[in-house]
């Protein structure tokens, strides 16, 4: 079977899929700020958040290009990824870094759906983006280790029984010609024993934020977990997480450029159909060339995606393709949501017309998962060969 033939086949399985959650589910799950349960569990119960995870393990065994389809057309047909869209790129610690007996302890019970993976707790208020001066820290005491901290915008892990976290297990290195990056610690922690056995060293506070994404901020107190929960190597953790990066940005991408088409179809039947001073405003090429213009960019940041999901896919470098695809599609998207927007007038701002909450939700995507200033920094430096900023 080729490529462009699976990944038809999962674009329309999740069409089928997104088609069974119309807009008014969406709209009453984001005005009551609800975890979208159903449509996660359907999903499961399909396969597709299983879509990365080996077909030795009860997963799919596909490749991100595929994967991305999956998110993009949960976007494209009004719904929102955010829900469960950490499965995707949290695989990659476990599945590249994990051991043998952590992968068959947990990837057939998460392709299944028995247990669900979808916490990743890193950032931290004082760290924000500089990873590596999180203070969180994980010290061994005999054969466990006790994870102290406080962590921000650590999402579903209410909705998880399993959480990454990193942690510091050494001090951070000074001086020049040290790895900065040394010292931390990826831990695979089963959240189910600690809500059983000590609930008390855990402490969830809910963050209502200006769309619905079940973040929180959390506390470790104390918080015992075994050695067996290290992923790797201890102190190499932060490399662990790098790796993550570049198939969460090509994977935000892909929603990004599926609310970029939502948006401008959503435009194209309003403007069609919408009438004043005789004739539909889609006549009017001040309606027409704001959407004609989001549309390329649109298409021109989906280009971007594939190229940067080929070259993940086959293992070669693609750290300044996958950062300039989530830069491009979170700008086409954004520019496509202010023309929906625009085109719609004042029936945009009503809810039942899901073009606010479709707004909202994609504005994100130039703020995280990392700061778009921060991706041109990063090709500034990285691609043509400026003088580091930070």
């Amino acid at each position: 079977m080729t490529l462009e033939t699976t990944v038809e086949q999962l674009r329309e399985k999740t069409r089928s899929l997104c088609a069974l959650f119309p807009d008014e589910y969406w709209r009453e799950t984001d005005r009551n700020r609800r975890y979208p349960q159903e449509f996660v569990d359907r999903l499961t119960k399909e396969g597709l958040l299983a879509a990365l995870i080996p077909t030795e393990y009860g997963g799919l065994g596909v490749g991100l290009t595929e994967a991305s389809v999956i998110m993009e057309e949960i976007n494209k047909s009004g719904g929102h990824s955010a829900a469960c869209h950490a499965q995707m790129y949290t695989m990659g610690a476990l599945l590249r870094h994990g051991n043998e007996q952590q992968k068959n302890a947990y990837l057939p019970a998460i392709a299944s759906g028995d247990l669900r993976l979808q916490a990743f707790s890193i950032t931290e208020d004082a760290a924000g983006s500089d990873t590596t001066s999180i203070e969180t820290a994980a010290v061994q005491d005999g054969d466990d280790y006790v994870i102290t901290g406080h962590k921000s915008w650590t999402s579903r892990i209410d909705e998880s029984d399993l959480a990454f976290v990193l942690a510091r297990t050494s001090d951070k290195p000074d001086g020049k010609g040290t790895d900065r990056t040394h010292g931390l610690t990826l831990f695979l922690v089963d959240l189910r024993q600690v809500r059983a056995q000590q609930p008390e060293t855990l402490e969830v506070v809910k963050v209502r934020t200006m769309f619905n994404y079940a973040t929180n901020q959390v506390f470790y107190k104390g918080m015992r977990v075994p050695k067996s929960a290290v992923i790797g190597e201890v102190g190499k953790g932060f490399r662990y997480v790098i790796d993550g990066w570049n198939a969460e940005r090509i994977l935000l991408a892909s929603e990004a450029i599926g609310d970029g088409y939502w948006f401008t179809t959503r435009a194209v039947e309003y403007a069609n159909t919408r009438t004043v001073f005789g004739r539909t405003i889609g006549t009017n090429q001040g309606v027409q060339f704001p959407i004609t213009d989001a549309y390329m960019k649109v298409r021109a940041a989906d280009m971007m995606r594939y190229e940067a999901a080929r070259l993940f896919d086959a293992g070669e470098p693609c750290g300044a393709e996958a950062n300039m695809a989530k830069h491009l599609a979170s700008e086409a998207s954004w520019a496509a949501a202010n023309a929906c927007l625009d085109t719609h007038g004042g029936y945009g701002f009503v809810d039942e017309y899901d073009v606010e909450r479709k707004f909202r939700e994609t504005r994100m995507f130039q703020v995280a998962p990392v700061n778009n200033n921060m991706i041109k920094s990063f090709v500034a430096t990285k691609v043509l060969g400026l003088p580091r900023s930070y």
